[in-house]
């Protein structure tokens, strides 16, 4: 088993087993893709949550929060696109009876021709040392160079059929690659067909008739329909933006990968209204939104080379520009964020089909116009498996024993501050339970004296928490604690009254906030 696969498992695993995330209604052998938070896994989600709201809306004059409905006027979706295009690539295997994305199968074979590019270039940075050109070097290998092509072309292809509806082409070019099932090689393979991903439900009661609805696809087209009454109501001026977090719901053909496409997931999203045309260049509010939302990411200290933009090919009915942040996950780099210019698409639309006017009237230039979007959508359960699978660790310590520890962004954890008493008698716990009350009012603490003091450290580790503050015998005469760091495991004595300052020095969000703006 590849190494990625024996990670991606033990993630897994490690969550169900400490509280992070459950399969749903597992009593009843559970339902596919679909997943409940624990309790350390719903505060973990909440900081998640905090970090991107507090960094998009506190720290933004021009961006202001809304919460929409899930529920919206069928012609809502009509007016979207979503009705009518709405769909992915559907094809399943004769043989294993499993389905898949036709897209995805394709995309998928072309990354693992990127994977031999990658690894020509790591060669040859080896082979040169301080003298190798990269940039050079993929333009005039022939390898890299008729890889990068064949590449190119094939996404061209595809992107061109899934236009014009040529499904028939889209199973040629599966055919003609050779493409086969991932897990048994079997080639076998169905015509393509479209499937629409939408959830349909009803409202109403019988005598009253009923009224065909679906659940949400996206968050954005609450946003979009409230424009108007957000903009007049919060005093906004062009350029601005409307941010929201919130649910969605997909029937995903393929819902794998644990959290990483569920049929009932969230979103973060920020839709700014800009002037047309000044989307694109350099200087454009596309351009600086993607630099914006990368430094939002490496401010976690995940690492830079876990991170990369990938440009859109085949771009949405709406946008005139796309890119992705992807983040190495176990099983690769994927989506993590995407950064869409969507024109003017979404209000005229809106005012096409609702007969309402969509229009901002700008009084710089003195005109009316439809304001062009910038997007930006992160999706939170994403986000979530990108910090929990790059933070879970298996470490050797210099006495040879071994830990598990979660290096969780010190924001980000689940609990701030654990307090174990050294031993449950002689008074020590009591002052344990003053110093969690000392602490809880500012940081998520808890009180933990269950097992021997190694073993508490240990589980505090597996959970990500970040400090823990042990009382022993000579705390009741000092009045001193023993503060243990997690990524260090470095103990210090500090006396009580100065722990609230020691600890939000470490994790109060203020701090992360603060280098955004630097």
């Amino acid at each position: 088993m590849a190494k990625n696969d024996d990670l991606f498992k033990k993630v897994v695993a490690h969550a169900k087993e400490y509280g992070f995330i459950f399969p749903s209604s597992e009593i009843y052998d559970g339902l596919s893709a679909v997943y409940d938070y624990g309790p350390y896994g719903s505060m973990m989600k909440n900081n998640i949550k905090e970090y991107w709201w507090k960094s998009m809306v506190q720290m933004h004059e021009n961006i202001v929060g809304l919460d929409a409905a899930i529920f919206m006027h069928p012609t809502t979706w009509k007016a979207s696109g979503h009705v009518d295009a709405f769909n992915d690539p559907l094809i399943d295997n004769k043989d294993t009876k499993r389905r898949y994305r036709a897209d995805v199968l394709v995309e998928d074979y072309v990354a693992k021709m990127e994977d031999k590019v990658q690894k020509e270039i790591t060669k040859a940075k080896k082979r040169f040392g301080d003298a190798f050109d990269e940039e050079k070097f993929v333009t005039t290998a022939p390898h890299v160079v008729e890889n990068r092509a064949r590449q190119h072309e094939i996404i061209k292809r595809m992107s061109h059929d899934l236009d014009i509806n040529d499904l028939a082409d889209v199973k040629n070019l599966i055919d003609e690659l050779e493409i086969s099932d991932p897990d048994t090689g079997s080639r076998n393979w169905t015509e393509v067909r479209q499937f629409n991903l939408m959830f349909g439900t009803k409202v109403g009661s019988v005598a009253e008739g009923t009224t065909d609805l679906y659940l949400r696809p996206e968050t954005a087209q609450g946003i979009f329909v409230n424009f108007l009454n957000v903009q007049k109501s919060a005093r906004q001026k062009i350029p601005f933006g409307i941010a929201q977090i919130g649910k969605a719901f997909r029937n995903e053909i393929v819902a794998r990968q644990f959290i990483f496409r569920m049929r009932e997931f969230e979103q973060m999203e920020m839709q700014f209204f800009i002037r047309p045309n000044t989307e694109l260049g350099e200087e454009g509010w596309f351009n600086k939104w993607r630099q914006k939302r990368l430094k939002w990411h490496l401010n976690l200290g995940m690492g830079a080379e876990n991170y990369r933009f990938h440009d859109h090919d085949k771009l949405a009915h709406y946008a005139n520009a796309a890119t992705d942040i992807e983040f190495n996950f176990p099983f690769g780099f994927k989506e993590l964020e995407g950064i869409h210019s969507r024109t003017n698409f979404d209000l005229s639309n809106h005012e096409k089909f609702s007969g309402k006017k969509m229009q901002y009237f700008d009084p710089e230039t003195n005109e009316s116009y439809t304001p062009f979007v910038v997007e930006t959508s992160i999706g939170l359960d994403r986000m979530f498996l990108a910090v929990f699978s790059h933070s879970l660790v298996d470490e050797t310590l210099p006495d040879g024993s071994e830990r598990t520890v979660l290096r969780l962004p010190y924001v980000l954890a689940p609990v701030k501050v654990a307090v174990p008493p050294l031993l449950k008698k002689d008074g020590l716990p009591e002052e344990a339970h003053k110093i969690v009350k000392l602490l809880k009012y500012d940081f998520n603490t808890v009180y933990d004296e269950k097992d021997a003091i190694g073993r508490r450290y240990r589980r505090q580790d597996a959970i990500g928490t970040p400090i823990c503050v042990t009382v022993d015998h000579d705390t009741l005469t000092d009045g001193k604690v023993t503060i243990r760091h997690r990524d260090t495991m470095e103990q210090q004595r500090v006396d009580i009254s100065d722990l609230r300052d020691i600890i939000s020095k470490e994790v109060d969000m203020r701090y992360a906030l603060e280098r955004l703006e630097e």
